[in-house]
């Protein structure tokens, strides 16, 4: 009976102490998970060897001089083209230096009724063209701004046919050399992939063209307009730094 007792005494305390207890609880503070910190955007470097394609649109504006003096007039030659680049950039905190050579195919076709002589048109295409030049831009990290300058090639067919029947009576097959001036916008898309645009101006040295002894010679001044998209490809380690 005395067991019972104690036993009965224990519960009871016990069951006063739990609305003490339950209060204590209460009032401890209750831990919060802190926030995750912010996490850096990561800094794109932008050196490194890469290698990529373009394509987009060119205007050839030729003008034709007879024997050098009378003038036959201009045309410009447009169409489309394509190719690929391969270069090598460096970049000392936000300046990006570079050299790139370019090749590309081309369909740059145009024509005009001759000035000097109205029975004959006069012709250039340009299949063609390379660049070799060195690059300086900013990188505003994922975005980098460049100015672009070189050398320049261009491989064309001058020709000449008859106004009336279409038929050729004279061409002429011709590599040219010059200059180009630059500039182009590239972004980031992830740490090996780039897209960008580019607008070059070339200017391309005069060139003699022979035709057969009845047409003569003609001297011929050529600049080229292009617009292209590109797509690189920059390689990782152990290539870039």
């Amino acid at each position: 009976m005395k067991k019972i007792l104690i036993l009965t005494a224990c519960i009871g305390a016990l069951c006063a102490a739990a609305p003490s207890f339950g209060t204590d609880l209460a009032g401890q503070p209750v831990k919060v998970k802190a926030a995750p910190l912010p996490v850096a955007a990561p800094i794109i470097d932008w050196s490194g060897y890469y290698m990529g394609a373009n394509g987009g649109w060119g205007t050839s504006h030729n003008c034709w001089d007879f024997n050098g003096i009378t003038s036959e007039g201009c045309h410009n030659s447009t169409g489309g083209t394509v190719g690929g680049q391969i270069g090598y950039r460096w970049q000392i905190f936000n300046m990006v230096y570079g050299l790139e050579g370019q090749g590309n195919w081309a369909d740059f076709r145009g024509s005009n009724v001759s000035t000097a002589f109205p029975t004959d048109t006069v012709g250039t295409t340009t299949d063609a063209f390379g660049l070799l030049t060195g690059h300086i831009g900013y990188a505003f990290n994922a975005v980098l701004l460049y100015g672009k300058g070189g050398a320049a090639v261009t491989s064309n067919t001058y020709y000449v046919n008859s106004v009336a029947t279409g038929t050729e009576l004279g061409k002429n097959n011709n590599v040219r050399w010059g200059g180009v001036l630059g500039a182009g916008a590239e972004v980031s898309l992830t740490p090996n992939w780039s897209a960008g645009v580019e607008y070059n101006h070339l200017f391309m040295q005069r060139s003699n063209i022979s035709f057969p002894a009845a047409l003569g010679a003609d001297r011929a001044h050529q600049d080229v307009d292009l617009i292209t998209a590109r797509l690189n490809y920059k390689f990782g380690w152990p290539f870039a730094r």
